[in-house]
């Protein structure tokens, strides 16, 4: 069977990669400028005997599908993502590991700009509803990502209010973003872990089930010009308090 590829785009993301997993690099293409910055990992693709070539930036951006390519593609193996259990919910919480969940977060930039935040914090894992609308760690994803998705584990839960309430039984703290109503974010400042924050959908928030399965919720204050906070931008700013 053939394995599904990946096009990483930036020198972030392709130096994470392969400080990473090497061996999953299929092939490397870079413009003129960028060559001068990457002769490691085109020795190291040479003494693997893997395709590496500078190109013309018409033909990196035909390469890449996209002009936003930052001078370099790797062309990678896509890793599986992986189906969430009790089991794992268990195993997370005995180690005190932390994780962000995202009830149908359905644009790729916001997923890779929340997977680049937990990767800064030390967040080891994201889990992601299997709902087909959402987002999922594609080309864009990695972009915005810069790097960040090579260090935080992608996960999907396929019923995630069940899946918070398995967090809860094992003993997560499972702590909503609500727009209105929540607890201020002094009050969930230095969370011990495990705790889960949720995140929900850009234009719906959480849906009435995962906000019901939520052990807490919490709201961002603003001044009340606007309703909310880009997705992303929440995720930061909590997971800056609960770290």
């Amino acid at each position: 069977m053939k394995t599904e590829e990946l096009k990483l785009c930036g020198l972030a993301a392709v130096r994470a990669r392969f400080e990473r997993d090497p061996a999953s690099v299929v092939r490397l293409y870079f413009d003129a400028p960028t060559a001068r910055k990457i002769g490691g990992l085109c020795r190291a693709l040479a003494e693997a005997r893997k395709v590496y070539r500078c190109v013309e930036p018409a033909e990196l951006a035909r390469i890449a599908g996209s002009l936003h390519h930052g001078g370099i593609v790797a062309v990678v193996a896509a890793p599986p993502v992986r189906r969430t259990t009790a089991a794992d919910a268990a195993r997370w919480a005995r180690r005190g590991e932390p994780m962000v969940v995202l009830d149908r977060i359905g644009n790729a930039h916001n997923l890779g700009a929340i997977a680049r935040t937990a990767a800064f914090f030390g967040v080891p894992r994201v889990v992601l509803a299997g709902d087909p609308a959402a987002a999922r760690p594609g080309e864009a994803a990695h972009r915005v990502a810069e790097g960040g998705l090579e260090f935080v584990e992608i996960w999907t839960a396929d019923d995630i209010a069940g899946w918070l309430r398995q967090l809860v039984s094992a003993g997560f703290a499972v702590i909503g973003a609500a727009t209105r109503g929540g607890e201020s974010l002094e009050a969930i400042a230095g969370v011990p872990p495990p705790w889960a924050l949720v995140l929900g959908n850009e234009e719906e928030g959480l849906g009435a089930r995962a906000a019901a399965a939520c052990s807490r919720r919490v709201t961002i204050a603003g001044a009340g010009r606007v309703e909310s906070l880009n997705v992303s931008v929440a995720a930061a700013i909590l997971l800056s308090r609960l770290v």
